[in-house]
């Protein structure tokens, strides 16, 4: 909640330009979890934040959250997402994201504000709150701002009068001067899809005449129809402890969240005082005046300090969570948040795979396996569907995917720059066994001959997910001999739900999985597959393509073959994985595609390493195997070890002798 005009110390720090107040919680019931923002596998159960609140209010459970700025440049936007990946693991149950005027804030650009909440919603999973303000801005645009909002799947609003561009408020003609005026349009124009949160402050607004009349500007806001209050930070709990209380006694009864503010740097914390015009306790300053050269000690003592500070606040039994001003950082937030036992990195799913916070998919429970470890692209190219599967995918003549042309996308992009890149794929690349090499060290764990671990692969930005373990060794083996994998499952039969590393879903249940396998291998190797596969059939359904789209399967030609499924206390059974062979023909563009986009263009135009490359995405066929007996040990690794042996045992055919 701590708007930006002004970087210090690598950090915005200001204090919020907002004089006037809003609530009115009207609590429904609700059966939505309320972790983070992932949707169970019930589509007709509330997804209001305003709920979820209610709902860990009534039981206790108490809840933290976490504010962040848009960054200024591209590769900013692509490590705040990956900060995001990561910090939302700790189950926040929203974050936010401030309204950087200077930024071009509801633009499409990707450093703006509402890009980077939308992203924070649909790709990763996370509910979240979008600052909005109004500052040079009128109505229509505030209103076009709105609705934006809500086509990207946004519901939820900051409502913020803003800081002054000068030195003092200047009115905005046709737009609003106080956030309750907004708070009033945003009822107005929207009714009840937005909920929205305001701004509370424990020592009174700077510009308000008292703090009694503060209090009053902050009941007029709850009364315009704001559901929740985010107050400014303070450095002593009894501050915040009696601003509640003064705040219960005018009759504003909604949830109010104490804004925390772990100190992390000297000059920061005196920006901090500067913008905010608030004043530093002098036991603060005492401690931090000798220590203020050393960064190390001073973010210690910040954590110390936050952390006896909140767990005041939480023992008070009237403070139900904790919003943390992260200042884009993760180091001392997610320390204090360890340290009073409210980081939980809960290993249950909701399903296997990544969901968005997207009201429109709340009801999606079923996705083609090929997107696994691709959830975001998944997300992309499927932004445009107005219903997505539920219960079943079905039988899909024409799933309508979008391209994806666009990998420049920051949230699509990795993570890793290009110099990583090239240290982990290889600065020069001899021959194709460099890039077997190369898949071998990521599946092992293994450095590289440059003494490098290679921590992804175009199709994986993320280190091996842990059930992969289960069969690193034979995946080790066949990586080595170019069959190049990039994506598997083990067979599961009738794991408990709650199982750390397979597990999904609801407790009391039971997982199940075919064993599956997709990999990338040259014509030879499937020449030699394909007469090997006959001795399999029916147990191993197959599809085998090009670059080229020319298609090989045993399969059904439109129907989908369910590879991961769950049963549950009270519930049909669910399958939110499965071979879909139509979805295969696009996710085959893109898996080619990717040998050229982010692992040939590393290199220079006509170079030996890009032609290398270019050679296996021009050359190479995309193979997927599905053992269908799930209750044996799989049969894959039989069949691959059968082609080696048929390869062994005669000589290389002709490069067309596939006939493919």
């Amino acid at each position: 909640m701590v708007n930006q005009v002004q970087q210090v110390d690598g950090s915005w720090l200001s204090c919020r330009g907002d004089s006037s107040g809003a609530s009115n919680s009207s609590a429904e019931s609700s059966k939505e979890s309320s972790r983070c923002s992932t949707p169970l596998l019930d589509a007709d159960r509330s997804d209001r934040l305003r709920e979820k609140m209610r709902k860990r209010i009534d039981s206790g459970d108490q809840w933290f959250s976490l504010e962040f700025f848009p960054p200024r440049t591209a590769s900013g936007a692509v490590n705040l997402i990956s900060r995001f990946d990561r910090m939302g693991s700790g189950g926040p149950l929203f974050i936010d994201v401030t309204w950087h005027p200077a930024g071009d804030p509801g633009s499409d650009k990707e450093t703006s504000s509402m890009m980077i909440a939308s992203t924070a919603v649909n790709y990763c999973g996370l509910e979240s709150i979008l600052h909005l303000t109004c500052c040079n801005q009128t109505k229509e645009k505030i209103t076009g701002y709105l609705a934006k909002a809500k086509h990207l799947g946004l519901k939820n609003i900051m409502a913020l009068r803003g800081d002054p561009v000068g030195d003092d408020w200047e009115d905005e003609e046709g737009g609003f001067n106080f956030a309750v005026d907004l708070v009033k349009h945003i009822r107005s124009e929207f009714d009840e899809y937005f909920d929205i949160c305001v701004a509370g402050y424990p020592t009174g607004h700077p510009e308000a005449e008292s703090y009694e009349q503060d209090l009053q500007h902050l009941k007029e806001k709850v009364d315009a129809g704001a559901d929740f209050v985010i107050t400014q930070l303070f450095f002593r709990p009894d501050t915040f402890l009696k601003f509640l209380d003064d705040c219960r006694a005018v009759g504003i009864t909604c949830p109010i969240l104490p804004g925390i503010f772990p100190i992390q740097g000297y000059q920061s914390l005196r920006q901090l005082v500067k913008l905010s015009k608030l004043e530093v306790p002098e036991e603060i300053t005492k401690v931090i005046e000798p220590i203020k050269d050393n960064d190390a000690a001073i973010r210690n003592y910040g954590i110390h300090q936050a952390v006896d500070m909140c767990r005041v606040l939480l023992d008070s039994g009237k403070v139900p969570g904790l919003h943390f001003y992260t200042l884009n950082r993760e180091v001392a937030p997610m320390e204090v948040l360890r340290q009073l036992g409210l980081w939980v990195e809960d290993p249950r799913r909701p399903l296997p795979w990544a969901v968005s916070a997207n009201p429109k998919r709340k009801v999606e429970d079923v996705r083609p396996i090929f997107w696994a470890s691709r959830p975001k692209s998944y997300i992309y190219r499927t932004q445009d569907w107005d219903e997505f599967p539920n219960g079943r995918w079905g039988n899909s003549s024409s799933p309508a995917f979008g391209e994806l042309n666009d990998y420049y996308l920051f949230y699509l992009k990795s993570k890793s720059s290009k110099e990583a890149l090239l240290q982990m794929w290889g600065e020069e690349l001899k021959n194709e066994q460099s890039v077997f090499e190369v898949f071998t060290c990521y599946i092992t764990a293994q450095p590289n001959r440059n003494g490098q671990k290679v921590l992804c692969l175009p199709w994986n930005d993320e280190p091996l997910a842990p059930e992969t373990n289960f069969l690193k060794d034979e995946l080790e083996k066949v990586n080595r001999r170019g069959v190049l994998t990039i994506n598997s499952q083990p067979n599961i039969n009738g794991k408990p739900s709650a199982d750390p590393v397979v597990g999904w879903g609801p407790p009391g249940g039971y997982v199940f999985q075919k064993a599956y396998l997709e990999f990338f291998t040259s014509s030879e190797n499937v020449t030699a597959l394909l007469k090997v596969l006959k001795k399999y059939e029916p147990r191993v359904n197959y599809h085998i393509v090009d670059v080229h789209g020319h298609n090989m399967t045993n399969a059904h030609e439109m129907q989908p073959n369910a590879v991961t499924w769950g049963i549950f206390p009270g519930r049909e059974i669910v399958q939110p994985t499965v071979v879909d062979p139509v979805s295969f023909m696009y996710w085959k563009d893109e898996a080619f595609a990717l040998w050229i986009e982010q692992w040939a263009k590393l290199y220079e135009d006509e170079s030996p390493s890009r032609m290398i490359v270019k050679y296996i995405h021009d050359n190479y066929f995309l193979v997927n195997l599905v053992d269908n007996d799930f209750p044996l040990d799989s049969c894959l690794w039989r069949v691959i070890d059968d082609m080696f042996e048929l390869l062994d045992a005669t000589p290389e055919p002709p490069s067309d002798e596939a006939g493919l």
